[in-house]
C-alpha cells in the first residue's frame, strides 16, 4: 500500500512539474507584455510587473499591422479548416467502414505522413505552387494548410465514424437510402462533435503555423501573423521585447480559447472506436 501511494504522490509530482514546466513561459511572456520600458531593463527581474502598463500593446500596433496579419491569419486557418474537413469526412467514412487492403495502406500512410518533417515538405510544395502561379498567395498557403492538416483529420474522423453504430446505417439501406443519403442524414449529424473538434484543431495549427507561411509569402501585406511577429527583432538580433511579448500575448490568445473548448473532444475523438461493442 505504502509503495503504492509512493508511486501515485511521484506521479502528481511528475505532472506538477510538467505543468510548471509548460505554464512558466507563458506566465512570464504575461508578465513582461504589462511591463514598462524601465523594468523591461532592470537587473533583477519580477514576475507580477511593479507598474502594470498597456503602453506595450499600443506600441505593437503602433510599430506593425497586427490587425491586417491576424485577418490573414484568419482567412487561412478558416478556409484550411473548412476544407480539410470537407474532404476528410467522406474519405474517413469509407476508410472506417471499409476494411480492404488499400483503406489498410491508407490508414498506414496516414500515420506515416505524420513523421514528415516539414523541411522534406517545403520544397516539392513550393514547385507545385510555383507551377500553379500560386506562390505568395494566400490561397497556395490555404492549399499547404489542407495537405498538412488532412492526415490529422483523417484519423480523427475514421475514430468517430467507427463509434457510430453500423446498425443505424443498416437500418437506413433498409428504408432505401443510398451510400450518400445515409452519409448526409445518418451519419454527420452524429459525427458532428468530431467535425467541429477536427475543425477547429485544424484552425489552431494553420493559425500558429510560421514556416510555410516565411517561405511562401513574400509580399508584407500577405504575410500571416507569426510571420510578422518576427518583425519586433531588429537586423542585429536585438528584440523590442514589450512590443514583442505584447504582440505575442495577443496571437497566443485565440489558440487558448479554442484548445480550452475543444481538448476534450479530442481526447474522446482519440479514444473513439476502441472499444468495441
Amino acid at each position: 500500500m505504502r509503495t503504492r501511494k509512493s508511486a501515485r504522490a511521484g506521479q502528481y509530482a511528475a505532472l506538477l512539474a510538467y505543468l510548471a514546466f509548460l505554464a512558466l513561459p507563458f506566465l512570464w511572456l504575461v508578465s513582461t507584455a504589462f511591463k514598462p520600458p524601465r523594468e523591461l531593463v532592470g537587473l533583477h527581474p519580477t514576475w507580477i510587473p511593479q507598474d502594470p502598463t498597456l503602453v506595450n500593446f499600443r506600441q505593437a500596433f503602433d510599430e506593425q499591422p497586427l490587425l491586417r496579419a491576424a485577418l490573414n491569419s484568419l482567412l487561412a486557418a478558416f478556409s484550411a479548416a473548412v476544407v480539410a474537413v470537407v474532404l476528410a469526412t467522406p474519405m474517413a467514412y469509407v476508410m472506417a467502414r471499409r476494411r480492404t487492403a488499400l483503406t489498410r495502406v491508407a490508414s498506414g500512410w496516414v500515420v506515416v505522413s505524420q513523421a514528415f518533417p516539414f523541411v522534406l515538405l517545403i520544397i516539392p510544395l513550393f514547385l507545385v505552387l510555383k507551377n500553379l502561379r500560386l506562390i505568395d498567395s494566400v490561397p497556395g498557403l490555404v492549399m499547404v494548410y489542407v495537405v498538412w492538416a488532412l492526415p490529422f483529420a483523417l484519423w480523427m474522423l475514421t475514430g468517430y465514424v467507427r463509434a457510430v453504430p453500423a446498425e443505424l446505417e443498416e437500418a437506413a439501406a433498409v428504408d432505401g437510402a443510398g451510400r450518400l443519403r445515409i452519409l448526409v442524414s445518418v451519419t454527420a449529424p452524429l459525427l458532428a462533435p468530431g467535425i467541429a473538434a477536427t475543425a477547429l484543431f485544424a484552425f489552431v495549427t494553420a493559425w500558429n503555423e510560421f514556416f510555410f507561411a516565411l517561405v511562401l509569402l513574400k509580399t508584407p501585406e500577405k504575410q500571416t501573423l507569426p510571420v510578422v511577429l518576427t518583425h519586433f527583432i531588429g537586423a542585429e538580433g536585438v528584440a523590442d521585447l514589450g512590443p514583442l511579448a505584447a504582440a505575442a500575448f495577443l496571437a497566443t490568445l485565440p489558440s487558448l480559447v479554442v484548445f480550452a473548448i475543444i481538448q476534450r473532444r479530442i481526447t474522446s475523438g482519440m479514444l473513439a472506436g476502441a472499444v468495441k461493442n
